[in-house]
């Protein structure tokens, strides 16, 4: 097994870091990538004003996802007390993985000032050192002496390698950056959004009034990585059916980004926000915590981002969906239904005829997801079988 080990201040994690970790990981075919934000770092103060340390986790929780299936964030140096010296950190993961072969990633800074760190020789004896370049100025001829001088001195084994693309960009530099109301091109979208959505850097904003691009890297800061790609189907797809049925498109577009706001959250999380808002479920809602969300969802739009009615209930009933639904709420049920990366079954009738008849679409994908629901054994909500009725009672 292959463990690469990154760490730092992350504050914030930004493109620089996510890249040569990236490459890194592909390079060396690591197994297992952990990015570990530094509680107290020994070679430098972190700056004051800084995000807690709960923070800048998830942030690097947040590009880890980006990074790849191999990287996962770690609090191992949050939860030690004292300074983040590398070697406990390396001694606690070897004991974790006896057998595994470690790498130990680093900038040029840090590379050619290894020899300085704490207990250099029982370091280099516990990974291997792996060097990467990080700015334009670094090259080959700036690493040989220093690895020749890390190979005499602590026989140390030694990779080094240059980055394919190099972000030039410091976490100092950012943070000034984006004090100024620039740096997020530095940022993963979610990094960002969770940057906004936590008023962290000198970045405030108001969450009732977001613009529509700033509610969306917000949302992203919101989903697990493999939601990104659905929320972003379904806000196209709503986009696209409210210029069809004569909804403001921008309206459709900001209910679909938050339709799934709370989607990753667990059951007691979602408990915990129906406690804060002082929302009951009725019986069968309890009963399927799957349906949590429409619910919490509808509620952290309204309470933390100020929608309006309209777009509250359409994310409320996205789900289940309920008799009489406005043509926002139907559009929301559908664009969620029918979105380009859906393909748990054909959808090729449902899609074509969400653009020819509103109502005529509703019946067949509450028929269909009826049909889907009871073939799995699965609960079916009273709310869509009063939906179905209602359209059936609509017909000619």
């Amino acid at each position: 097994m292959k463990i690469g080990i990154y760490g730092g201040t992350f504050n914030p994690i930004h493109m620089g870091h996510m890249e040569a970790a990236r490459f890194a990981s592909e390079e060396l075919g690591l197994d297992r990538l952990y990015l570990i934000p530094a509680g107290i770092p020994p070679h430098k103060e972190i700056a004051g004003g800084s995000p807690a340390p709960e923070q800048r986790l998830a942030m690097t929780e947040l590009a880890a996802e980006a990074v790849g299936p191999a990287a996962k964030a770690s609090d191992m140096e949050l939860r030690r007390k004292g300074k983040s010296y590398t070697l406990d950190t390396v001694k606690e993961i070897r004991e974790r993985h006896p057998h595994a072969r470690l790498y130990l990633l680093m900038g040029t800074d840090m590379f050619l000032t290894f020899h300085q760190w704490r207990d250099p020789e029982k370091l280099a004896k516990l990974c291997t050192l792996c060097a990467f370049r990080r700015s334009e100025k670094d090259g080959a001829e700036l690493f040989a002496a220093q690895r020749e001088k890390l190979e005499t001195d602590f026989d140390a084994d030694i990779v080094t390698m240059d980055l394919p693309r190099i972000v030039e960009i410091s976490s100092t530099q950012l943070r000034a950056a984006l004090a100024d109301g620039q740096g997020m091109e530095y940022l993963d979208p979610a990094v960002y959004g969770y940057i906004l959505r936590e008023g962290l850097y000198g970045v405030k904003r108001d969450l009732r009034r977001l613009s529509l691009d700033e509610l969306r890297f917000v949302a992203l800061s919101m989903l697990k990585r493999t939601r990104v790609p659905h929320v972003l189907g379904t806000e196209e797809t709503a986009a696209r059916l409210a210029l069809r049925w004569g909804e403001d498109e921008e309206t459709a577009r900001r209910a679909a980004l938050l339709h799934d706001c709370t989607k990753k959250l667990n059951g007691e999380q979602h408990r915990a926000l129906l406690r804060q808002y002082d929302i009951s479920l009725d019986a069968e809602e309890e009963r399927e915590e799957k349906l949590y969300h429409a619910v919490t969802g509808a509620a952290v739009a309204r309470h933390v981002f100020g929608v309006p009615p309209e777009m509250e209930s359409a994310i409320r009933w996205h789900t289940t969906g309920k008799a009489d639904m406005t043509t926002l709420e139907k559009i929301i049920y559908l664009a969620d239904y029918i979105e380009p990366t859906r393909d748990f079954c054909d959808l090729t009738e449902l899609r074509a005829l969400a653009f020819e008849d509103l109502d005529g679409a509703m019946l067949l994908g509450l028929t269909m997801a009826v049909r889907d629901l009871k073939k799995r054994g699965a609960a079916v909500h009273s709310n869509s079988a009063r939906a179905m009725d209602y359209l059936k009672g609509k017909q000619p």
